[in-house]
């Protein structure tokens, strides 16, 4: 399903012909819209909508544009309407130094007067931005420790702001604009960025994408800014809809979360989801929060562990998967017989076999486990994350003694594996280059970093 999180229909642009515009948006597979309001006015008009239309909700606030006459009276009508079951967040508010409708101090105490009245009422806002990048910046930081939720909505910042929001925790979002033939560098932000970190809207009427500029935007075009996204991010459009959807749940709770799943594909390849438990407990994991990856549910107990034979079923033909990957929140040796088995009808029947693991398998299982490796997996892949014992042991959340198990499995590894990669995920605490050198010379084996914002 797609969701359009940012739509303006109470705009007069659709005074004669909302129905059809909903009826083509349904019809394009969008299955909610949010639509933010500016001012008081507008506030009423999108809960209207939201009360006539089921697939709509709607968010109040006062945009930047509207705060030259703002005062703090404002904020007891502003928290009555947020009262209504249908208003999702705080919203559209933020700074916009383009033009000059509201001096820049009214701007900052209306922000940030809206953002404290979302933390007393626990919702997430929905953030406008225009040339306004270091002030922005400086007062979303100021509430880093606040458990502040929002959305960066047309985002049209830097590659390095975008980082700096999404590690405060925050989503972004791209309109039609992305589309747009000159906006090469816009793609570029986009394709750095994890689509766990990204929501869809339209912004219409506005930022109308191609191949419809010059005409009115409306939210069946979502789809067109799901399919930019997905040929930037190497994905496909369905991957798009799903991850990001789940991410409108986990910011909005618009939607639905979804089940658990114990297999699931990404692209071309198929994960094997076989367990939530974990020795390790990394400083990076949401294994004990939603893990939530890729728009599916991996959380489950050691009570929900399906056998080997419920994922061969799931399986079917492993060659119609690029490979089979056992990855989920959970360290896939500790069902170590499980992953055997699994394995042995996947190579039985032509597949390709990966599994991602934080190396400390010999250790879990009481035994060198790296010479059944033979046959049964093609590709290992082992978190590194440092090439020093104590930062590892900080990451991880073990002793330093698990370090060096880890080198040790990856060298036992070579050999009995056709490809053993090591890993890194690029914390700012972490010498990226240091680690790839130590995998590629050291050991001789492959590296890959895994990007973080």
């Amino acid at each position: 399903m797609l969701i359009d999180t940012h739509a303006h229909l109470f705009s007069p642009n659709y005074k004669d012909d909302l129905p059809q515009v909903i009826n083509r948006a349904i019809d394009a597979g969008v299955e909610y819209i949010i639509v933010p309001a500016t001012d008081l006015v507008s506030a009423a008009q999108s809960i209207e909508l939201s009360e006539k239309y089921p697939m709509i909700y709607s968010t109040v606030g006062v945009h930047p544009h509207d705060t030259k006459e703002w005062n703090e009276s404002l904020l007891p009508k502003l928290k009555e309407l947020a009262k209504h079951p249908k208003v999702v967040a705080i919203g559209e508010i933020g700074l916009d130094y383009f033009y000059d409708f509201s001096p820049k101090p009214k701007q900052i105490e209306a922000f940030q007067s809206q953002i404290e009245l979302a933390l007393e009422l626990h919702l997430p806002v929905v953030v406008h931005n225009r040339e306004s990048n270091e002030d922005l910046l400086e007062i979303l930081t100021m509430y880093s420790d606040k458990d502040l939720r929002a959305q960066l909505h047309c985002f049209s910042g830097s590659k390095q702001m975008a980082k700096e929001i999404i590690k405060l925790g925050h989503l972004i979002s791209f309109t039609g604009n992305i589309t747009f033939p000159k906006l090469d560098e816009l793609r570029a932000i986009a394709a750095s960025i994890s689509v766990e970190d990204l929501l869809l809207e339209t912004d219409s009427p506005y930022m109308t994408p191609k191949p419809y500029r010059g005409e009115r935007n409306e939210p069946a075009y979502v789809k067109l800014v799901a399919e930019k996204i997905a040929e930037v991010s190497g994905l496909t459009v369905d991957d798009v809809a799903r991850i990001t959807s789940a991410n409108v749940f986990r910011l909005f709770g618009v939607g639905r979360k979804p089940d658990v799943s114990y297999t699931y594909q990404i692209g071309h390849s198929l994960y094997i989801n076989v367990t939530n438990r974990c020795n390790a407990d990394c400083i990076f994991c949401n294994r004990k929060g939603e893990a939530i990856i890729g728009g599916y549910n991996l959380k489950m107990e050691k009570t929900e562990e399906p056998p080997a034979s419920f994922y061969i079923k799931e399986i079917g033909d492993p060659k119609k998967y690029n490979e089979i990957v056992f990855c989920g929140y959970g360290e896939p040796t500790i069902r170590w017989d499980v992953v055997k088995s699994i394995a042995k009808y996947v190579k039985d029947n032509g597949g390709k076999t990966r599994i991602n693991t934080n190396g400390h398998g010999n250790v879990i299982n009481h035994r060198d486990i790296t010479p059944e490796l033979k046959g049964l997996i093609d590709t290992i892949s082992i978190s590194l994350n440092t090439t020093d014992s104590k930062e590892y042991a900080r990451i991880m959340k073990l002793n330093e003694s698990f370090f060096y198990e880890m080198i040790d499995f990856a060298k036992k590894s070579k050999g009995n594996a056709e490809n053993v990669v090591l890993s890194a995920v690029t914390l700012d605490e972490v010498d990226i280059e240091k680690a790839q050198k130590f995998a590629e010379e050291d050991l001789g084996v492959s590296f890959r970093r895994r990007e973080y914002f």
